[in-house]
């Protein structure tokens, strides 16, 4: 697992620009989601050829955030790659970004149904969690890559919790397009992960700067509101 800490000149930066630590000061869980990237067998497990001990790291820290988050009364929602429509929809990356072998292997691997596209299963996916799948990088795009957008309209989520793998990479791009559609947005330091600590750090340290915030289990747990009981 990563072990991320803002620099100080980072955290001066959030600062001068905002004028306190946190953009979101407390999170009201009828309207707050966990989105939880990737954490497929293809991006996890040992034996699959992007499974990453950094991914690996992670699982106990989204298993304690995804309790807390449905004990508060917050959707956790798994988003996971599916290749079936890879070609029809995003040709370009397959065909000019990757090798022939490569492209085949990860449309094989990343198949509906098949054991690379599986969750982790060390990871505790509950009967009330939701499932929703992209094709490309972002689950925010809307139209072909991913159902997201239209899930989040249908249970009134307006605030995000980043999770999964890779951190610079489909969460990163995720977390951005959900910040310009105007979601609230926070990527969760401990709770992702990428190919190397200098790639993570660089993402959060951007993200926080210029994008949404940047926090923990602990800065999550702090402000996470059940919601209000029908007087």
């Amino acid at each position: 697992m990563h072990h991320y800490v803002t620099p100080a000149n980072v955290e001066q930066r959030v600062l001068r620009r905002l004028g306190k630590r946190h953009a979101i000061g407390r999170f009201d869980a009828s309207r707050t989601a966990l989105v939880i990237i990737d954490m497929q067998n293809y991006y996890v497990a040992e034996g699959f050829p992007s499974g990453s001990a950094q991914a690996r790291g992670i699982v106990p820290n989204i298993n304690r955030m995804s309790s807390a988050i449905r004990a508060a009364g917050a959707k956790v929602i798994w988003v996971l790659t599916g290749s079936s429509k890879a070609m029809e929809f995003w040709p370009n990356h397959h065909i000019h970004n990757l090798s022939p072998e490569n492209a085949a292997r990860r449309i094989a691997s990343l198949a509906e149904g098949g054991e690379g596209h599986r969750i982790y299963p060390e990871l505790e996916v509950h009967p009330t969690d939701i499932l929703t799948s992209k094709v490309m990088y972002s689950a925010m795009l809307p139209g072909p890559s991913s159902n997201l957008l239209d899930t989040l309209a249908e249970h009134g989520i307006d605030t995000l919790l980043i999770a999964g793998t890779k951190t610079n990479v489909c969460c990163e791009s995720t977390a951005r397009d959900a910040y310009m559609l105007d979601f609230r947005v926070a990527m969760l330091s401990d709770c992702t992960a990428t190919s190397s600590d200098e790639e993570h750090a660089a993402t959060l340290n951007t993200f926080q700067l210029f994008f949404g915030d940047v926090m923990n289990f602990d800065d999550v747990a702090a402000r996470l509101e059940p919601p209000a009981r029908p007087t």
